[in-house]
């Protein structure tokens, strides 16, 4: 397409065409001779710019977007989700592997199968992967358990965190993302989502973080006593729970106890 046709299809003039081109919204069009041709690539990113504008994305932050996409960044990247510190990506060279796998174990389906987890990504040529997974891995390799062992651990371990990310999502849908909608137009949005999402995150890693805890420590009693590593029901297990005599405060300086209130009908 010309730039005139290109501009009856997406219903804008060429002078806002050109502008998308100048603020870094819209890319080159392909050179045939002297003439700038476009083609549905271009219509396709001009459409991406209405919508985020109609959600009140402003010019500049939706250049932002597009060009972390187009430099290959995540979406959480480009929201501040994923900081430099244990989240960043590292090269790794030969010492780190040697450090992580040992040489019989070194096979190129061990590299596939953690490129595949998303463990390794290459990048200009070299081997690169989160700081925190080098880490971790180390110590892993320490406490002698294999590198296979490690990525079924992974690759179990990351069916869940998926569902519980899926669930947060879901909670930001629901709770979050309809007053920014209905906020559209009246201030810049990428801020705003940015800063919803920063705090639902770490909110979500708190939680995950402490319950993850709280089964490990349910775990480590269920494994001392099949091991005979703790006596069978404690004496202290047997007493009754004494009568709580704490108080509930409501409106109204009302304050029925515990027992009362736990009572009460659903």
């Amino acid at each position: 397409m010309s730039v005139e046709e290109l501009a009856a299809e997406v219903g804008l003039p060429t002078s806002t065409i050109r502008m998308y081109q100048t603020k870094g919204l819209l890319h080159a069009p392909r050179r045939v001779g002297r003439t700038a041709r476009y083609d549905v690539s271009h219509v396709q990113r001009i459409r991406l710019v209405q919508r985020l504008q109609d959600r009140g994305f402003s010019l500049p932050a939706i250049a932002q977007l597009i060009e972390a996409r187009d430099r290959g960044d995540s979406v959480a990247d480009v929201l501040g989700l994923a900081p430099d510190g244990p989240e960043d990506w590292i090269p790794i060279g030969v010492n780190e592997i040697r450090a992580l796998v040992s040489v019989p174990e070194l096979r190129p389906s061990l590299l596939r199968r953690a490129t595949q987890l998303g463990l390794v990504k290459w990048r200009h040529g070299r081997p690169h992967t989160r700081r925190w997974a080098l880490e971790s891995g180390s110590r892993l390799r320490q406490l002698a358990i294999g590198p296979q062992e490690v990525l079924s651990q992974y690759e179990s371990l990351r069916e869940t965190t998926d569902r519980v990310a899926a669930d947060f999502v879901d909670v930001f849908e629901r709770h979050l993302w309809p007053s920014i909608a209905a906020t559209s137009g009246q201030a810049d949005q990428l801020d705003k989502v940015r800063s919803l999402l920063i705090e639902l995150t770490s909110t979500a890693e708190s939680v995950v973080v402490g319950a993850l805890r709280e089964s490990i420590r349910d775990a480590t009693e269920q494994f001392a006593y099949k091991y005979g590593l703790l006596e069978d029901d404690p004496a202290w297990l047997q007493e009754p729970v004494p009568t709580l005599a704490e108080r509930l405060t409501e409106p109204g300086g009302e304050e029925p106890d515990i027992e009362g209130f736990l009572a009460g009908e659903e």
